[in-house]
């Protein structure tokens, strides 16, 4: 029984970092990494500190994805986040799903 379940746990964080890794490729894909970093501002604000700023928010998914695909500025200064609107909805959903686990 021990050895099944800590083969079941490390399958499923197996699964876990494959889709992270997934993730974070897609932002690479996207022209994301060009201006942000995991830990660190660059252009704009570190995946961390966005995960930070909207963890507990309801809405959070569908209010940064929104902001992927059609650009803003002011939530983090006056430095405007260029809109990505030939983003697939798929991959900005992972993306956004993976910053907000971060």
């Amino acid at each position: 029984m021990g050895k099944t379940v800590i083969g079941l746990c490390g399958a499923a964080m197996l699964l876990l970092s494959g889709q992270a890794l997934a993730s974070e490729a897609l932002a690479k894909a996207n022209n994301c990494m060009g201006c942000h970093a995991l830990d660190k501002k660059m252009v704009g604000p570190s995946y961390k500190d966005v995960a930070a700023k909207y963890k507990g928010q309801g809405d959070a998914e569908a209010k940064l994805a929104d902001k992927v695909k059609k650009g803003g500025v002011g939530v983090w200064g006056q430095t405007p986040m260029p809109p990505n609107p030939a983003a697939k909805d798929d991959d900005v959903k992972a993306i956004v799903k993976w910053i907000l686990s971060l």
